[in-house]
């Protein structure tokens, strides 16, 4: 152990920690529970920091050795480095000021020994150089949005588009298959398997396009406004220099925010962000649910697609196999169902100038980002591009549909077109053979009328 020292005195220090005595308190007081930040947020504050230091160089508040030495550890940290230097409980001050300082000491302690001073001598200092220019109050709600663009930007949205693709090919594969429709898990008028998947593929379609909907209120940042909003001790031009700098080096465009006092007091922007995350889950659940329902069987289901078979479904029963990329991804949204209350509620606790909910809600949201990704990328890589339509089941189901007699309406009216239905049900006889025999139609007329495909067109 070494002894390092903060405001509140010395703590005592693990000898192979870059971190110091304000991080050490907080790992001594919060042993709530075992999650971390995670390399995307660690990536998130790396960036930050490294821009800043690069800023207050150019602005004369930092000399220049020392800013090289702070940019070149925290270049280190955006590579994953100090990843598990980064041991302060996401259940902690609301702030997130711990995890702030936790950057902090871990930076200066790397910039002191790319210096050549020993660590823990503050050579390089965590809050008068690191966090030059900054507080936690605005550093945690702008790592917060620039870790949630850059991990919706590469890995939900190429997810989305893939598993988009994917379902787009099926709906162009199984265009010709005719099968029955169903509503309230009743048969229902025919439809094509290719119409059911092109609905599946709108879904993602929609889902991706809501999450750049998203990304521009993301890209804004709270940097610069510091304590309360108001900036106190950030130079001026320091916060738009600084983003200037966090657009080069990330790729990502970011901007400042309009108004710091709502960038840093609340945090609606996550929380409509979020929403538009458990619409994404909802739609995944839906598509994976019909996806088990409609491979359900084999023998005694639906059974109109197969799914690929991907391991033993069950330690007693031989030969069995289960949906279970589709059950995963119904477990994932649950999950992120679950974790958009989380944001929501945290939300809600933006308490005068600060909200006081921070690490939770980054935490939660950057689950749900890599959740969703990873579920979608799961869904259409060993799901999807290997279904296979079971034609002839699914017209053997339709032949058994009686509601085609819907498709006589137009000829012998609802009430008549009732009766056909009725009676093919309670007689278990085709929807044809019914009418022919109560001779509600010529037989031409009656073939024309029950012409399947049509019936899964307009007009």
């Amino acid at each position: 152990m070494r002894i390092e020292r903060d405001s509140m005195g010395e703590v005592a220090v693990p000898d192979d920690a870059y971190y110091g005595a304000s991080t050490q308190r907080a790992v001594d007081n919060f042993p709530i529970s075992d999650l971390r930040f995670g390399s995307r947020f660690v990536w998130a504050l790396g960036l930050i920091k490294a821009s800043a230091a690069e800023m207050n160089k150019a602005l004369g508040k930092l000399d220049a050795d020392k800013a090289a030495a702070i940019v070149r550890a925290a270049e280190e940290m955006m590579e994953g480095r100090y990843d598990d230097q980064f041991v302060v409980d996401v259940f902690q001050t609301g702030s997130g000021t711990s995890t702030n300082m936790n950057a902090n000491e871990i930076l200066a302690n790397r910039a002191t020994e790319i210096l050549g001073g020993a660590i823990g001598s503050k050579l390089v200092h965590p809050n008068d150089h690191v966090n030059a220019g900054q507080s936690s109050n605005d550093v945690i709600p702008t790592a917060m949005h620039v870790a949630a663009v850059a991990a919706m930007e590469e890995d939900l949205l190429p997810a989305l588009n893939e598993l988009h693709a994917s379902l787009v090919a099926k709906a162009v594969e199984f265009d010709d298959v005719l099968k029955s429709g169903r509503t309230h898990l009743q048969d229902a008028t025919p439809i094509r398997l290719g119409q059911e998947f092109s609905g599946y593929a709108a879904q993602i379609e929609y889902a991706a396009e809501r999450v750049e909907n998203v990304l521009p209120q993301l890209r804004a940042l709270a940097l610069g406004g510091t304590a309360v909003g108001t900036g106190i001790n950030a130079p001026e031009g320091f916060a738009a220099g600084t983003i200037e700098i966090m657009t080069r080096r990330s790729g990502i465009a970011f901007t400042e925010a309009e108004n710091h006092f709502e960038a840093q007091a609340a945090k609606d922007a996550y929380v409509d962000a979020s929403g538009t995350l458990k619409t994404i889950a909802v739609s995944m659940f839906k598509i994976a649910n019909d996806l088990r329902w409609l491979s359900s069987g084999p023998r005694n289901g639906i059974g109109e697609i197969t799914l690929p078979s991907l391991q033993p479904g069950s330690s007693i029963m031989p030969g069995k196999v289960n949906p279970v990329i589709p059950e995963a991804v119904m477990m994932i949204t649950a999950r992120v169902i679950g974790n958009d209350l989380t944001i929501t509620w945290g939300g809600a606790n933006g308490n005068f100038e600060l909200n006081v909910m921070m690490p939770v809600m980054a935490h939660a949201m950057l689950e749900s980002v890599e959740l969703l990704a990873a579920g979608a990328s799961a869904l259409g890589d060993k799901t999807v591009e290997g279904i296979v339509a079971n034609t002839e089941r699914a017209a053997w189901l339709l032949d058994q549909n009686a509601i085609i007699a819907t498709a006589l309406v137009p000829y012998i009216g609802y009430d008549k077109a009732g009766e056909v239905t009725k009676r093919a049900v309670a007689e278990g006889r085709g929807v044809r053979e019914v009418a022919l025999e109560m001779g509600v139609l010529p037989e031409d007329e009656l073939d024309e009328a029950l012409d399947v495909r049509p019936m899964t067109e307009g007009g």
